[in-house]
C-alpha cells in the first residue's frame, strides 16, 4: 500500500521539477531539461508528455514553455499538497 504512494509521490516530484525547469528555461528542449534536471532523457520526455496532456505546457518549435494554466495549477497544487500532508499526519497518529 505504502510502496505506491511512494511512487506517485515520486513522480509528482519528478513532472513538479520538470515543470519547474520549463518555466525557468523556456524555451526549452528535453536534451537541455536532462542536462538540468540530472534526469534521463527518456524519464524526462514522459515528464514532459504528462504536463503537455494536463495542459501546464506546449511545445513550441525552440522547446517547451507553459500555458496560461501553468500559473493557476501550481497554486492549487500547493493547497492540494498542505491538504495531503495533513492527512498523513492523522494518518501517523491514528497507528501510533
Amino acid at each position: 500500500m505504502i510502496s505506491t504512494l511512494k511512487k506517485e509521490v515520486e513522480l509528482l516530484e519528478r513532472h513538479a521539477k520538470i515543470l519547474k525547469l520549463v518555466m525557468e528555461n523556456q524555451p526549452v528542449g528535453i536534451i537541455r531539461l536532462a542536462e538540468l534536471s540530472k534526469l534521463p532523457q527518456h524519464k524526462v520526455r514522459y515528464s514532459l508528455r504528462i504536463l503537455e496532456k494536463s495542459g501546464l505546457i506546449k511545445p513550441s518549435p525552440q522547446g517547451a514553455i507553459i500555458t496560461e494554466n501553468a500559473v493557476e495549477y501550481i497554486r492549487k497544487i500547493k493547497d492540494e499538497i498542505e491538504e495531503i500532508h495533513k492527512k498523513l499526519g492523522e494518518i501517523a497518529e491514528l497507528i501510533g
